[in-house]
């Protein structure tokens, strides 16, 4: 049950702050940019979301069973993430998109304010136990 509790919080965190950065986000780009972008900004905050929190779970799951290895698996689930980027990109990497390096902006900004959140989240669990 606790661990039930603790997950909803965590996701009611994600949610808020994926909300919030994702409209700033969004009225930056539409104050500064005019045009059509290959992924709009909801599929990326969406991706990066959804990872942060598949991290998350498995993390959490992990250290109920087995705290040894848990910076092991932290490291191999981000370059996990890593390569998932790089995939959601490779349209980029074909010409599909008229401004690939804003569409890149775009990308790793919510990637590493993702992270961020993720790390300090994974953080907070890890000093409980």
């Amino acid at each position: 049950m606790h661990m039930m509790n603790e997950l909803k919080g965590f996701v009611f965190r994600l949610l808020v702050f994926t909300v919030l950065i994702f409209a700033v986000h969004t009225y930056l780009i539409h104050q500064f940019f005019e045009g059509r972008l290959h992924f709009p900004l909801w599929t990326i905050y969406g991706f990066n979301a959804v990872l942060v929190f598949a991290v998350y779970c498995i993390l959490n799951y992990q250290s109920k069973k087995d705290n040894q290895k848990i910076f092991f698996s932290f490291i191999a689930l981000t370059l996990i993430k890593m390569l998932l980027a790089v995939v959601f990109l490779l349209p980029l990497f074909y010409g599909k998109s008229d401004q690939p390096q804003l569409e890149v902006i775009n990308f790793f900004a919510a990637y590493f304010l993702l992270l961020i959140f993720e790390i300090f989240s994974i953080n907070k669990f890890l000093q409980k136990l």
